[in-house]
């Protein structure tokens, strides 16, 4: 018998990649600033419920988690990894803002550049028993691990550095409170 993706992920091995809780209507602010969040979409209150579930939901499926959290380094990633998972550390990885980037007026070779920074992460192994949480943002339709709605997770096994990996499922926040219901 095959065995479930709650017994898989409890076994550990994956990366989980989360997109952000529900964010304010709007645009970040064509200048930014990374450093002030009143400069970017942030999370609603909805999104901050999300967050906090989500990370209740993982704990409750006793889905064992490697620290650090991973974070793209917008305010609305970093507060959604910090909800999630309170007590864990929380690593700021610039390369996963960049996927904001695919969307735009790049490159063909600005575009491979960053998807091919993004599978190099998405190649390395977590360590043993455990699961990486990357929270970072949706791609662009058709490119990298596709759309992804808000809490959405892309579960990935990595097939290790040059090896490539494997999109194994992708679960929205509901599918997650189902998985729960299975034990």
């Amino acid at each position: 018998m095959e065995q479930s993706i709650l017994d898989l992920l409890r076994a550990g091995g994956f990366i989980l990649y989360v997109r952000h809780g529900e964010a304010t209507v709007g645009e970040d602010q064509p200048y930014f600033n990374f450093q002030y969040c009143y400069t970017q979409r942030n999370l609603s209150d909805y999104g901050r419920r999300e967050a906090v579930y989500y990370g209740q939901m993982l704990h409750y499926l006793q889905i064992p988690i490697y620290s650090p959290i991973i974070a793209s380094p917008l305010c609305r990633t970093i507060e959604t990894a910090q909800l999630a998972f309170p007590t864990m550390y929380i690593q700021i990885d610039p390369l996963w803002f960049e996927i904001n980037n695919l969307g735009g007026q790049l490159s063909t070779a600005e575009q491979q550049q960053i998807l091919k920074n993004v599978q190099a992460q998405l190649e390395k192994k977590p360590p043993f028993g455990t699961n990486q949480v990357i929270i970072a943002h949706s791609f662009p339709q058709g490119v990298g691990l596709g759309e992804i709605p808000n809490m959405g997770t892309v579960i990935v096994k990595p097939k290790g550095v040059g090896n490539g990996y494997e999109v194994v499922q992708q679960l929205s926040l509901s599918d997650w409170a189902s998985l729960g219901n299975t034990n």
